[in-house]
């Protein structure tokens, strides 16, 4: 008989768990089992800079979260969005009105099968494009930032302890 050391069980490493996102982290997986809208950031810190009411943003906002496909533009009824509001549909075709003469939106009547006028598709494309052209200057801002953070720091550290 020969003296061997026991045979050592390795045990398979264990999957990761799932992980969470910052998202549900902050709201919670039952919020989100109903969807989210993406909202650009630029488009948030921007909306004075495009000339946009808070009234004209929500509205933005509430098309948007009816925008699930970028092949196929939204087209809620504006009882829908006044109602999602809480607004008079008069006040959503005004606003809409402004938010298409300002080249954000552009409307596109719609006919149901039987001839009938349906609600509007409200084509995005205008504003996607501002907010597009607005982000080199967010990158410029941002990269500043940066720049002066590291400024800051270079010069809160004293020399003999910076870095080559």
């Amino acid at each position: 008989m020969t003296d061997s050391a026991p045979a050592t069980v390795v045990e398979f490493p264990k999957k990761p768990g799932k992980t969470i996102s910052s998202h549900e982290r902050i709201w919670g997986k039952p919020v989100l089992t109903h969807g989210y809208t993406a909202l650009p950031s630029i488009l948030i810190q921007a909306q004075s800079r495009l000339g946009i009411t808070p009234l004209q943003f929500n509205i933005l906002a509430q098309l948007l979260d009816y925008w699930r496909d970028p092949a196929r533009a939204p087209f809620p009824s504006k009882a829908d969005l006044a109602n999602r509001i809480g607004c008079k549909p008069k006040t959503i075709q005004t606003n809409i009105r402004a938010l298409e003469k300002a080249g954000l939106v552009t409307r596109e009547m719609r006919r149901t099968a039987a001839g009938d006028w349906n609600s509007n598709v409200y084509h995005l494309t205008g504003l996607v494009e501002r907010v597009q052209k607005l982000e080199p200057e967010f990158a410029e801002a941002k990269a500043k930032k940066r720049e002066a953070r590291e400024a800051q720091k270079r010069a809160e550290t004293p020399k003999h302890r910076r870095g080559a």
